[in-house]
């Protein structure tokens, strides 16, 4: 190596910049990239619901950086929107959760054998809280079957297929909904109100539309995809004969 190259590698140190590249700026709140920040859409004031809504969170949420859950706890008064984090509900360390998931006046959206649509829910049915699993199926089945607790609630599930507007993250089957969606959709019934898809979407919607911004592409349903043979990888047992039990759309 001549001294003019070693003079040329001791140059390019030289130059190298001292200080580590600057991070990016994270907003406090939703934890996103500031340029990604979606708190600007949500409501001004938050939405102040009959019932509670109680997420029973697993743990693995927290990892994931485009989860929905923290728009329902941001958009929804704080007293309005409860999480409760862990696999088996409850522990000790779940104050005041025994209560609420005793109670008569509790109701857990699952899609259990012996749920109802929840729009037959009874009119006379005094609901305080309404429970909701945060995680993916999975890991909520999980959740289910290790809490004796739930299993002797009332059950409501969705009968009706809904569109999803979390357009950026494939899901299961066609009408599975994110966390946020799944708590709007159950407002919007129980309480008659459509404000609830108007004001609480509009950070979802923002999330999505910032990802596709940045690279991202839509996602159809593993349903979808294997209905017009355009998925490509393996997928378990039990969601392929559910899937081959499903009549083709044509």
């Amino acid at each position: 190596m001549s001294n003019e190259e070693v003079d040329d590698i001791w140059d390019d140190f030289i130059n190298l910049p001292a200080d580590p590249p600057e991070m990016r700026q994270i907003c406090f709140s939703c934890e996103r990239p500031q340029n990604v920040c979606w708190c600007n859409y949500l409501p001004k004031t938050r939405l102040k619901p009959k019932c509670r809504i109680i997420l029973l969170q697993h743990p693995a949420e927290e990892k994931r950086s485009l989860r929905t859950a923290p728009m329902l706890t941001l958009g929804l008064a704080e007293e309005s929107c409860v999480v409760y984090k862990g696999k088996k509900f409850p522990t000790k360390k779940h104050v005041g959760l025994w209560d609420i998931l005793s109670s008569k006046h509790s109701v857990l959206l699952y899609p259990s054998k012996k749920a109802m649509d929840i729009v037959d829910l009874p009119k006379e049915t005094e609901l305080h809280n309404l429970i909701i699993l945060d995680g993916t199926w999975p890991q909520a089945k999980a959740i289910y079957n290790n809490t004796p607790l739930l299993q002797s609630m009332i059950h409501v599930k969705f009968m009706h297929k809904y569109e999803s507007h979390y357009i950026i993250r494939t899901q299961p089957t066609d009408g599975c909904l994110s966390t946020l969606e799944t708590a709007i959709e159950a407002l919007t019934v129980l309480e008659k109100d459509e404000s609830y898809k108007n004001i609480l979407l509009k950070p979802l919607n923002a999330l999505c539309n910032f990802q596709l911004q940045h690279g991202a592409v839509t996602h159809q349903s593993k349903e979808f995809k294997k209905r017009n043979r355009t998925y490509p990888k393996l997928i378990g047992r039990r969601l392929r004969q559910y899937l081959d039990n499903v009549p083709m759309v044509k």
